[in-house]
């Protein structure tokens, strides 16, 4: 029990000192939060209220909810922008970036609305961009690697997303699906927004890398005892790899012909060495229909 308090003294005393550096070592500049929403009216007020004493605006963008999430934030103290309908998070990010240009902001920082994040790592996040030594800040929950208490098919699934995200982006960031970021507001016109779900965090990867920004990570908390997404894991997982996969085939066609050709070249000198090991011990030649149908695919696709 003394440990547990030792360890949470020893953290909120970091935090604090982090926000005590953050406050003398920085030139002012007016940070904006944006926090994209679709009916979180259970958690949106107390996130915008904590969010409040870290940046100088917070700006709800309700993508099209049901329930009471504008008015909730509007009450809390957020500048609120509807959309009429749910146009998706890289839509809800277009309009918040937008509107944090409008306000002046010089940071612009993204949070979950759910309340996984902890705003008070916020100075922590935006620091790098104030001393100029970043444009684009990553939140990391993995970097000093992946959490062991995660499933191992989440682990499993976030090293492939991670793995296809870097390559696409030609960065090497741990933690591709994070929704904690701060950016220079001067970077806002680098990203497309075009993509609905949450494959906006690898596109939003990809063309910071495209366009040379500087990216650097800090590692952040989560927490997963608060409802997060309803979408089932494996399902986002695919999702967002198929997003990532069409987005090299269009922009590093090279890396996206030259993987699959060698392993299929690769199975093809295997069955070739088999084939001459067959007929050199006269075994015989055996092509039965799955045989030949492989054959006839492994061919089509050589030669696609």
């Amino acid at each position: 029990m003394n440990n547990e308090l030792n360890t949470g003294k020893s953290s909120q005393c970091m935090i604090q000192c982090e926000e005590k550096a953050y406050k003398e070592v920085t030139v002012p500049q007016n940070i904006t939060v944006v926090l994209p929403a679709y009916n979180e009216e259970v958690s949106i007020g107390s996130i915008v209220l904590l969010t409040s004493q870290y940046a100088d605006n917070v700006i709800v963008v309700d993508d099209g909810s049901s329930d009471r999430t504008a008015e909730v934030a509007g009450k809390a103290g957020a500048e609120v922008v509807r959309h009429e309908t749910n146009r998706g998070k890289g839509a809800a990010l277009k309009t918040g970036f937008t509107a944090a240009a409008d306000l002046g902001a010089d940071v612009i920082v993204t949070m979950d609305s759910d309340g996984q994040h902890n705003p008070a790592e916020i100075p922590r996040l935006v620091a790098p961009i104030l001393k100029g030594e970043a444009d684009m800040v990553n939140g990391s929950r993995y970097l000093n690697g992946l959490d062991k208490n995660t499933p191992a098919y989440r682990r499993v699934g976030q090293t492939i997303l991670d793995g296809v995200t870097n390559l696409n982006s030609g960065l090497r960031i741990t933690d591709s699906q994070s929704g904690f970021r701060a950016f220079s507001a001067s970077t806002k016109d680098v990203f497309r927004f075009t993509a609905k779900g949450m494959a906006i965090e690898s596109e939003m990867l990809a063309d910071a890398g495209r366009h040379g920004l500087r990216i650097t990570e800090v590692e952040i908390g989560v927490r997963y005892d608060v409802d997060g997404s309803t979408e089932n894991p494996i399902k986002h997982g695919l999702g967002v790899l198929m997003m990532v996969l069409k987005d090299i085939e269009f922009n590093r066609p090279l890396y996206y012909l030259t993987l699959p050709g060698s392993i299929l070249g690769i199975i093809g000198l295997i069955m070739g060495a088999i084939f001459l090991h067959d007929f050199t011990l006269g075994k015989g030649l055996y092509f039965g229909l799955p045989c030949s149908w492989f054959c006839v695919l492994l061919w089509g696709c050589l030669w696609l």
